[in-house]
């Protein structure tokens, strides 16, 4: 929820344990652990539990960097990333619990990028390294989805950006309840088979790092979300599947792929 605050004229974006916007409901609610195992073991779908600006972050992860090799050096940039490289996920690809995405070209298929999604409590402007976790409300699951390409340092808009393609959900977990977000266990099943697995620890940035780097140069305010960053090796996805993430402990997300002219498919802006 949004809070507004007078006495520092910011607005405050807080949860006391776990926000989740059930379809059909006009707020989110702030629940219990138990209650939202409880709502989601009935199939329930969910808008994205969240209203602010996302921004993506690429080449955060070691394995990536160690996989581009010489590319790295080569021209135009010639040196690897000395800042965050961002990309934003606008608001028609803004998706959530159980969402049923198109795949545009089902021979390519799509990427199904497992993140942790850092969700900002207040505004913040060249935050300390030291400081950063004070302006964190909570985390999430974000499924990064894109069409498989070759860019580097210049996210395409065309693959990165279409409808359904940031997953978000299904519930920002409090930060209280998140007591090492630089050492979670991520996971992507995809038709019930884990295919995927990898750790935020492999992070070249951790997440007080990233967010005093991405401060430095911009303002995240209170509801955006920053992205830590998709491992190296995501899983592609098909017509009929159905994919699963996990990160931690925290509730497991889940997405499905359909056909262009599948009339069930989920549409920009309105809830799966």
């Amino acid at each position: 929820m949004l809070v507004f605050l007078p006495r520092d004229s910011q607005f405050m974006f807080s949860l006391a344990d776990h926000l989740l916007h059930p379809e059909g409901d006009a707020l989110p609610r702030d629940v219990d652990a138990a209650t939202v195992a409880s709502l989601l073991s009935n199939r329930m779908a969910c808008r994205a539990p969240v209203q602010g600006a996302v921004y993506g972050t690429l080449l955060n992860d070691r394995a990536t960097l160690a996989s581009l090799g010489d590319a790295l050096h080569a021209a135009p940039y010639k040196a690897p990333p000395k800042a965050p490289i961002l990309y934003l996920k606008p608001r028609n690809t803004l998706a959530g619990h159980r969402a049923r995405v198109v795949v545009p070209d089902n021979e390519s298929g799509v990427e199904v990028g497992a993140s942790l999604g850092i969700v900002i409590g207040r505004t913040a402007t060249r935050v300390t390294a030291e400081r950063a976790l004070e302006y964190v409300a909570g985390y999430t699951l974000v499924a990064d989805l894109s069409v498989p390409h070759a860019s580097v340092y210049r996210p395409s808009v065309r693959f990165r950006a279409r409808d359904g393609f940031c997953v978000i959900g299904p519930a920002v977990v409090a930060a209280h309840h998140v007591g090492a977000p630089d050492d979670l266990a991520i996971e992507v099943w995809l038709n019930g088979t884990r295919c995927f697995t990898a750790n935020t620890a492999a992070s070249v940035r951790n997440v007080a790092q990233l967010l005093a780097d991405v401060t430095d140069f911009m303002t995240l305010s209170a509801g955006d979300v920053i992205t830590l960053g998709v491992p190296h090796g995501s899983p592609l996805a098909h017509v009929g599947d159905t994919a699963t993430l996990k990160i931690g402990a925290m509730p497991p997300l889940t997405v499905s792929f359909v056909a262009a002219n599948d009339g069930a498919a989920t549409q920009p802006g309105v809830p799966s």
